[in-house]
């Protein structure tokens, strides 16, 4: 990846893309977002965020595949996080390799009031829907001197306008434009046996201009205006230099640290850059996210969750899994610090690749056991009813929940999923089981149940550090966390 992205040299990829200059055109922006994966949501300008340096470091580790060096200094003075003011937004794209990357200028604040909060969660919720686009790795057939892009017959017609098949092939020329504006034009027709979608002339020329390998991603989009867009997403490959690369990593560490620890002392703006291909995780959190995650869940060991993963076809799919640990990522730089201190275990034997900590911000946790439901009347058994003997409908389910778990007070709904925060699904299997357990969960679980309305609780400022308690019962240890408190006089 290049220095742009790696925040350094930005000054040269800005006087190319910087509409401000009038060099060239502000870069589509969903072209962009498509570029950057379907995860990515950027905050919006003139919202608060929580910015974590540790996560930006890892961008630099992620992207120069070398991990942060034990002689680069340990800026004491810098905390985990610091609650900003996002003042600017600038989206742009590498000159030479089209990895796209975010410029923001933060500044450091030392609260936020109501109004803050109420601004980042609207910004959230007013993201638009993702443009149709197709996305697929090139195969060597594609890009190979003298072949074509075979293209998804699907894709194909979703995307591009449609062929007159009264024509014998039928075919047509693709006009579209790339992340710098420039023009690129293809020969679509359909031939073969069996027939199919193929780009041909004009095809190797952006090949080899773009210089494509095996591997890469080439996707086609439709914008608002009915244009043609192309984007590219590189394939991750090892940096070709090692030497400069380990001298840029280890200066971009420092660089980056060196400017928040600034930035946190003085409260001045600063920028960063943000590549979300390279980045492991986002690492500027819209506080509203922050706040709900931190607030709203109350983290144990054994507790079930969900996650969003982007899939090959660049779609999305949620994957299951588990919290088997809590602890520091980097106990010696950044003590006490939320930045994936979950440890966690997956679902599917095909998640290996999935990395093994998370951050509690990333997850969804899934707070309620599988309940036994009456069954649906279309799927009541056709016998006729015995004198005498109870039926499905005179089941009364609540009670029989009630007397598995005989500690619950009435005035907890059963029907609520949200009644039963922190309790995971492997306790719950355990309870019904042997119900004697429910005696030696009840002091965690009655603990837990305060996570539910953390939110109406007055706490700590976001520079205050998470903590583990100890609970009565040992082995089953949670993370306790004090909610950020919106100050109601605050200006900031």
């Amino acid at each position: 990846m290049k220095t742009p992205a790696n925040c350094a040299g930005a000054s040269a990829a800005m006087a190319t893309t910087n509409p401000i200059e009038g060099e060239k055109k502000s870069i589509n922006p969903e072209l962009w977002q498509a570029c950057a994966g379907p995860l990515v949501n950027l905050p919006a300008a003139a919202t608060h965020v929580v910015y974590f340096p540790q996560g930006h470091s890892e961008q630099v580790a992620a992207s120069m595949k070398k991990d942060v060096d034990a002689q680069i200094p340990n800026y004491s003075n810098l905390p985990s996080k610091l609650l900003c003011l996002l003042h600017n937004v600038t989206l742009h794209a590498d000159p030479e390799t089209d990895e796209v990357y975010a410029q923001m200028t933060l500044q450091p604040v030392p609260s936020f009031d109501k109004d803050a909060l109420l601004r980042s969660d609207l910004s959230l919720k007013s993201n638009k829907p993702q443009t149709e686009f197709f996305c697929k790795t090139l195969t060597a057939s594609d890009t190979s001197t003298h072949g074509g892009f075979s293209v998804p017959r699907r894709a194909a017609e979703k995307i591009f306008p449609s062929l007159d098949f009264n024509m014998q092939p039928p075919a047509q020329e693709l006009v579209a434009r790339d992340l710098h504006d420039n023009v690129w034009t293809f020969r679509h027709i359909y031939r073969g046996q069996p027939k199919r979608h193929l780009l041909t002339t004009g095809w190797s020329l952006f090949v080899s201009g773009k210089r494509l390998f095996a591997g890469d991603s080439v996707l086609f989009i439709r914008d608002e205006k009915q244009q043609l867009l192309l984007g590219i997403r590189r394939a991750n490959r090892q940096p070709t230099n090692l030497s400069s690369s380990v001298l840029s990593s280890d200066s971009m560490h420092i660089g980056i640290l060196a400017a928040a620890a600034h930035a946190a002392a003085n409260n001045s703006p600063f920028t960063i850059f943000y590549n979300p291909r390279a980045s492991p995780s986002e690492f500027v959190i819209p506080l509203a996210k922050y706040y709900k995650a931190v607030c709203s869940n109350q983290i144990s060991l054994g507790m079930r969750f969900r996650m969003m993963f982007e899939t090959e076809e660049s779609g999305t799919r949620r994957y299951m899994g588990t919290i088997t640990g809590i602890s520091d990522l980097d106990p010696v730089r950044w003590s006490n610090s939320q930045w994936r201190n979950l440890q966690v275990g997956w679902d599917e034997s095909t998640a290996g690749d999935r990395r093994n900590r998370v951050s509690i911000w990333e997850i969804e946790p899934v707070t309620a056991p599988f309940f036994i439901c009456p069954t649906p009347p279309f799927f009541r058994s056709k016998r006729p009813r015995q004198l005498g003997m109870p039926d499905d409908e005179s089941l009364d389910f609540e009670n029989l929940f009630k007397r598995t778990i005989p500690w619950l007070s009435d005035d907890i709904c059963m029907k609520d999923p949200q009644a039963l925060p922190g309790l995971s699904l492997f306790q719950w299997m355990n309870m019904q089981q042997n119900p004697s357990l429910t005696n030696s969960l009840q002091p965690n679980y009655l603990q837990s149940l305060s996570g539910s309305v953390l939110q109406n609780l007055a706490g700590a400022d976001l520079t205050q550090s998470v903590r583990l308690a100890s609970p009565s019962n040992p082995s089953a240890k949670q993370l306790t966390v004090q909610c950020p408190e919106a100050n109601p006089a605050s200006t900031a």
